[in-house]
């Protein structure tokens, strides 16, 4: 039963509605509603006061603010803007904000509710974004973010993240044994004829988009938390295996300057960056590495493993694995090659649709040709054409085809698939083959790591997620400001994926990112404002909405349970210290 109580408080009384719960099996006083004094309670008896309420999203914004103020962020920032004239005074302030606050607030933006920079005072607005800072954001649009944008050297980029990442490791101590790497692209709406940057190219677009220009991003997140250790964003153009030559030696420097042992961690890439000129830069850099090669390329060695494979236990999933030492571009590679189901049960998937949609092709050619009133061929360019349609892995041994000639430019197709051929290809479908120089590693070991490269598929798709995180959408039309939007996306996946490690660490979360920021989006803060028929400023009183068992749970771990309550973590949005 609840009941009212007092509390004196330097020397005023102060009155509250308390109820009694057991907490640990102790009986304890749970206060449930702050009343204030007796003569302003008197007053709300009597109708002298009336109340407007409203709510704000509150969770998300809360946490991500919190993390950007325990790494200092917006100080480390701060430290890498141009001056607009040569005195450190004259760095720019735009609406009483730095550049670093500027950048931590759109970064924040990213991360909630993904919209472009015009629209992001529309989604600030509906959040307690301006509570928690103490300062009025009504101005910020996109005039705001490219002026302050412009003030960041995108030179500066590398090393503002790198001091970022060592204040990370200092404050939450994450582990960097095992680093995964590698690249994806995210389209853009620049116009052809925009020549106001070459960063955003046309090439082979991840997302099928070939037909616009996209910039190409490369990183390398941490094994366990997904945490970003490196970025670099790239043109659109560029191949894997050439963006791979180019940022290796600086993913080293990074270790470097982050304190990483290379002789404990260990690089995961995929196959597409391989070659032997970058399999040499690895080896020269020192690197311990696990990657992976085609199977289609090494036939020799799928050959040997299907006589020898023996079966190894790997997280309660039993796999057939064959291993041996190999000299493969010059240098000895311990090479693991096994059998996944998955991964065979996707490839004859895709055999079969090539299948169909090759038939579907030569059986309209047939038609056509079978046509009497059809036109005279040449038979030279029907063959190319027949060869052209069956064409494709594995594909050129499954299709059998004959052309014969009926009469004067006038030939009929027939055309069947090899069935035993077809078996023999799903004899050798769903192979992988894994190459590191982690010799003296088990090969349940050596798999585990390949198996993590899908941590930073993760994360790319994370930032391709369109009510979370996103990239997109990006409107900026320069070099300079497109990496700086990046870098503004990767400081917003980095805060995430802290407050998402923290949930996992404190309270037992087992979510996806996702569903954890929809979780606390969804926590909101009440504003209720008291107002007086006589004379005097409104009253806010703020306290959180009733919460689910889960909520409770999960703002407790992030520590932001009284966060309205409390100063603010960031002061001085305004001026750089």
């Amino acid at each position: 039963m609840a009941t009212i109580q007092s509390k004196t408080t330097k020397g005023y009384k102060y009155w509250y509605i308390v109820e009694s719960r057991r907490v640990n099996g102790k009986p304890r006083p749970i206060v449930l509603a702050y009343l204030g004094k007796a003569d302003d309670l008197l007053k709300r008896l009597q109708g002298l006061h009336t109340h407007k309420l409203k709510s704000y999203s509150h969770g998300g914004v809360s946490a991500l603010i919190d993390v950007a103020a325990r790494l200092d962020i917006i100080s480390i920032l701060n430290k890498y803007v141009k001056s607009s004239r040569q005195y450190v005074a004259d760095k720019p302030v735009r609406n009483n904000l730095t550049t670093g606050i500027t950048f931590v607030l759109g970064a924040i933006g990213r991360v909630c509710m993904p919209t472009s920079k015009m629209g992001w005072w529309n989604w600030a607005k509906t959040t307690s974004v301006e509570y928690l800072l103490r300062c009025n954001l009504s101005k910020v649009d996109s005039q705001h973010f490219w002026d302050l944008m412009d003030s960041f050297p995108e030179d500066a980029i590398s090393s503002a993240e790198q001091e970022i990442l060592t204040r990370l490791l200092e404050v939450y101590k994450i582990r960097t044994d095992t680093l995964f790497y590698d690249t994806t692209n995210f389209f853009t709406y620049i116009d052809t004829t925009n020549d106001h940057c070459d960063i955003a190219q046309r090439g082979k677009n991840k997302q099928k988009r070939d037909d616009l220009r996209q910039v190409g991003l490369a990183m390398v997140v941490s094994k366990e938390d997904y945490i970003p250790l490196f970025h670099h964003s790239y043109q659109g153009n560029l191949q894997d295996v050439t963006v791979f030559k180019e940022v290796i030696g600086k993913i080293k420097d990074r270790m470097l300057s982050l304190g990483l042992n290379q002789d404990t961690h260990t690089l995961v890439f995929d196959r597409g960056n391989n070659s032997k000129k970058n399999l040499d830069i690895v080896n020269s850099l020192g690197f311990y590495y696990v990657g992976a090669l085609t199977p289609y390329h090494h036939t020799e060695i799928i050959e040997r493993a299907t006589e020898a494979m023996s079966t190894i236990r790997i997280i309660n999933e039993s796999l057939a694995v064959y291993r041996e030492k190999s000299t493969i571009w010059e240098d000895e590679k311990t090479i693991l090659v096994f059998i996944s189901d998955r991964l065979k049960a996707g490839q004859i998937r895709g055999v079969y649709q090539s299948l169909a949609k090759k038939q579907e092709s030569l059986k309209k050619l047939q038609q056509a040709l079978a046509n009497p009133s059809g036109k005279k061929r040449n038979r030279e360019e029907l063959e190319k054409k027949i060869k052209t349609i069956a064409a494709g892995q594995y594909l050129k041994d499954i299709l059998k085809w004959k052309l014969i000639q009926t009469g004067e430019g006038k030939y009929y197709l027939d055309y069947k698939i090899d069935q035993e051929q077809l078996h023999h290809v799903e004899e050798k479908l769903g192979f992988r083959i894994i190459m590191t120089n982690r010799h003296e590693w088990t090969s349940q070991d050596i798999i585990t790591a390949y198996y993590g490269q899908s941590k930073i598929e993760h994360a790319f798709r994370n930032m391709k997620n369109p009510y979370h995180l996103a990239l997109k959408p990006q409107y900026h039309w320069t070099n300079q400001q497109i990496k700086v939007h990046y870098f503004i996306c990767v400081i917003g996946y980095l805060l995430s994926s802290i407050i998402w490690r923290e949930a996992r660490l404190k309270a037992s979360y087992t979510g996806s990112l996702d569903n954890l920021l929809d979780m606390l989006n969804n926590i909101r803060l009440g504003t209720m404002l008291e107002e007086s028929k006589k004379t005097g400023k409104p009253k806010a009183t703020y306290m959180l909405e009733q919460m689910t068992e889960a909520e409770n749970k999960i703002i407790t771990a992030l520590g932001i349970e009284n966060v309205h309550n409390q100063q603010p973590k960031i002061k001085d949005v305004g001026v750089y210290k």
